[in-house]
């Protein structure tokens, strides 16, 4: 789950990182409130979107007074963004910035350990700063079982090529950066820019943090962070179901056990796709090794009410959860769903007890359900069906 900017700056604060004071607003009115409570100077309005390039849309702007702010405020709500209205901004103390840095700390998949990034040059995009000049971006391998202690913030610092006068103000901020990037089971913190002022202070003047949903067991505060509102209501049918579902832009509904055979899946059926003017996958949807009728029907039922979806491909392998099982979870799901299932059904069912699984669904006889062999003819045949 990835945080607003406001909520990340509330996190970093009760972790002891030093931030400035920020308030958020809703409508203009309140941005004049609440710069005159942060003392009716110099603040920031800063629009608060979950994507980057917020400034150069015009989603940042200086206001020397609490009027300003709220002309700020007028221009800024209802700005798109790549995409995101603009609903609520924050409404940031101002800084007198003397230099800019970068840092992150972030789960690296591949080397199954955490990975630090930080730069002496920070405010522009990293991914930019990256491409045109990697020597400035400084990349340290973390060790989980050891974390950002004082020794390992001061080799980072020093790996980015900070003057020596900097290292004992800057360390002791990524070490407190680290403790929220643990504490919260995050898989992304990073401050661009982290900011040291005239008068010597380092500061995070702006946040990303990207918590882990697996660990939300741990931390039952975090479902307050969740951005209801914003959330697409298909992902989030799919999520009261406890199932594994993303949303995509296809036509071709995906229903699968295994995430490793849903991926398979989606190449197939964007390749068939190409012969059918270029109908790709909807979804991504991971029922997991228990296929029984009531998960097959919350499946279907998320699937079958997504406007896009034309046809629905459920791409089965018996293993731990035999076919003939799986077979009577479609069966079965078709009896819940009824008149909601509207739209055709592929199957392809292999692995454990196939034959009998297949036996199931010709019975039934379902008119909506075609059982095709391979996986292959299976993708092209839905596609077909999605291109009807």
């Amino acid at each position: 789950m990835d945080l607003y900017e406001y909520q990340a700056r509330d996190l970093f604060e009760q972790h002891g990182v030093p931030v400035l004071r920020g308030i958020t607003a809703d409508t203009p009115e309140q941005a004049e409130a609440a710069a005159t409570e942060l003392g009716g100077g110099v603040v920031v309005v800063k629009a608060q979107v979950k994507t980057g390039g917020r400034g150069k849309a015009g989603g940042v702007k200086l206001a020397k007074s609490a009027a300003e702010a709220k002309a700020a405020a007028e221009a800024i709500l209802g700005l798109d963004i790549k995409g995101h209205t603009v609903h609520r901004v924050m409404v940031a103390e101002g800084a007198s910035i003397e230099e800019e840095y970068y840092f992150s700390v972030l789960l690296d998949r591949a080397n199954r350990s955490y990975l630090a990034m930080c730069s002496y040059e920070g405010g522009m995009e990293i991914e930019q700063l990256a491409e045109e000049r990697p020597e400035a971006l400084a990349k340290v391998e973390v060790d989980p079982a050891v974390g950002i202690d004082a020794a390992k913030a001061e080799e980072i610092v020093r790996a980015a090529s900070f003057p020596e006068e900097l290292v004992a103000k800057v360390a002791p901020v990524l070490v407190q950066l680290y403790g929220v990037f643990a504490a919260e089971d995050a898989t992304l913190v990073e401050v661009n820019p982290l900011v040291l002022t005239a008068g010597g202070d380092v500061i995070a003047l702006d946040g990303k943090v990207t918590l882990d949903e697996n660990a939300a067991f741990r931390h039952p505060a975090h479902a307050d962070l969740e951005d209801k509102a914003e959330a697409n209501p298909l992902e989030a049918k799919a999520k009261a179901a406890d199932l594994n579902y993303v949303k995509l832009d296809g036509q071709v509904g995906i229903i699968g056990n295994g995430a490793g055979l849903v991926m398979s899946t989606l190449d197939v059926v964007a390749y068939a796709g190409e012969q059918f003017g270029g109908v790709k996958p909807a979804n991504f949807l991971d029922i997991g090794g228990g296929a029984s009728a009531q998960v097959m029907a919350a499946g279907l039922d998320v699937i079958l009410h997504d406007q896009d979806v034309k046809s629905v491909f459920v791409n089965v392998f018996g293993g731990i959860t035999a076919c003939d099982e799986v077979a009577n979870g479609i069966v079965k799901a078709l009896e819940i769903l009824g008149d909601e299932a509207s739209k055709p059904l592929v199957v392809r069912l292999d692995g454990n007890n196939v034959e009998e699984g297949r036996r199931i669904l010709a019975e039934a006889n379902h008119p909506l359900v075609t059982v095709v062999g391979t996986m292959d003819e299976a993708a092209a045949k839905a596609a077909e069906l999605a291109a009807a």
